[in-house]
């Protein structure tokens, strides 16, 4: 994560607060990492706001009680994203703008 988050600039952003699932028992689709995450910077699940581009993730997401941003644009088709608390984009570039309208 620190180089491919140092080649995009964006490290500064984010250090201190990444997480990986080597930091849980439950690997994704299980909950445990997002609720490790939020557990650990003080934020209620259902204040989170997750980014994925997976359908594990996604389900992961879900069941922590998280709103998902599903990112439609790589290789999971929209229709295995799609469903409840989920927010399906196919473009990042559409990303600041759904997030700072908040939840549909």
């Amino acid at each position: 994560m620190r180089r491919t988050l140092g080649q995009t600039g964006l490290w500064h952003r984010f250090e201190g607060r990444i997480f990986s699932a080597s930091e849980v028992a439950n690997g994704k689709p299980a909950p445990d990492l997002f609720l490790h995450a939020a557990g650990t910077l003080g934020a209620a699940p259902e204040r989170c706001a997750v980014v994925e581009d997976s359908a594990h993730g996604v389900q992961a997401a879900r069941s922590a009680g998280m709103h998902v941003f599903a990112y439609a644009g790589g290789v999971t088709p929209a229709e295995r994203l799609a469903g409840p608390g989920t927010t399906v984009f196919h473009d990042m570039r559409q990303l600041p703008a759904l997030i700072g309208a908040g939840r549909p």
